[in-house]
């Protein structure tokens, strides 16, 4: 953040569970032989996890205050106020000012992540006013939920972030295409990540990666425009920081063409309603 800062950055966005780190190894280990390889992975995963009753976001906030920066970070969170052990995949947008406006967990982790993380729900599908416009998050493969994706649309999106362990040419192309039916700048980026940046006293480290040349992760950071066109990246096999200029003013001008839940909306043939209410599995009265 310090880093991005020097360059002039207001706005700087972070990968999936980039805190503390995609538990890669679900994809990795066979379903039910590595099942005590995974709880212990599991668990280490949990212990290092990001606690938002505790304020364990606390120093990312403090930064974002220090350098007058927006922050966009995805995080796994364990939930330390119901059941202490439950996983989400989430994603933070956090203000200029240090404070959290939206912690949006993931409503539908993909296959073998939901041996890791549990179901976010409605409440949290909020596109927030910040110091540089009106940003909205979905997380990897959220970003192929039509419906997920129009409801973001519908609350005037300037910025759409999404934070991803997807990669290549077909991820590339949703990117692209999601710029276009929404009308608004979108920011992908995944942990652009090498087989030596695994820890040695990760366990299972060597059945897990036996590459060492591996490149887990190419990254694919990547700016698009409203309605289409690269404004920079991909950044490929690379690590750093992809740095862009962005007219916030574009997006919603570029909708005058085609705006999904505006002028292009057909209310009388397709609604679309969406629950906000936030889910408990228990409720003291």
């Amino acid at each position: 953040m310090a880093e991005a800062a020097t360059k002039g950055c207001e706005l700087i966005v972070f990968p999936e569970v980039w805190l503390p780190g995609y538990p890669t190894f679900v994809w990795r280990l066979a379903p039910g032989a590595g099942m005590g390889k995974t709880d212990e992975l599991f668990a280490l995963s949990q212990a290092n996890s990001v606690d938002m009753s505790k304020d364990d976001l606390a120093p990312v906030q403090s930064a974002t205050k220090e350098h007058g920066m927006v922050v966009v970070m995805g995080q796994q969170e364990v939930d330390g106020a119901v059941s202490g052990s439950t996983l989400f995949n989430s994603v933070a947008i956090i203000d200029a000012d240090g404070k959290i406006l939206n912690n949006h967990r993931k409503l539908m982790p993909t296959n073998p992540e939901r041996m890791v993380w549990g179901f976010g729900d409605g409440s949290t599908l909020n596109v927030v006013e910040t110091a540089v416009g009106r940003i909205g998050a979905l997380i990897c493969w959220e970003n192929l939920m039509p419906l997920a994706r129009c409801a973001l649309y519908a609350q005037n999106i300037d910025i759409y972030v999404a934070p991803t362990w997807d990669s290549g040419d077909t991820w590339l192309a949703t990117m692209q295409h999601i710029a276009r039916e929404g009308g608004c700048w979108v920011i992908g980026c995944a942990t652009s990540i090498e087989t030596k940046d695994i820890p040695k006293s990760i366990p299972y480290r060597d059945e897990l990666f036996p590459n060492a040349d591996e490149y887990i992760n190419p990254g694919d950071a990547v700016v698009y425009k409203p309605f289409g066109g690269i404004q920079a990246g991909p950044m490929r096999k690379e690590k750093g920081l992809l740095v862009a200029d962005i007219d916030v003013s574009a997006a919603a001008a570029s909708r005058r063409k085609f705006d999904v839940c505006g002028h292009y909306a057909r209310p009388d043939v397709f609604t679309l309603q969406v629950n906000r209410a936030k889910q408990s599995p228990i409720k003291f009265s």
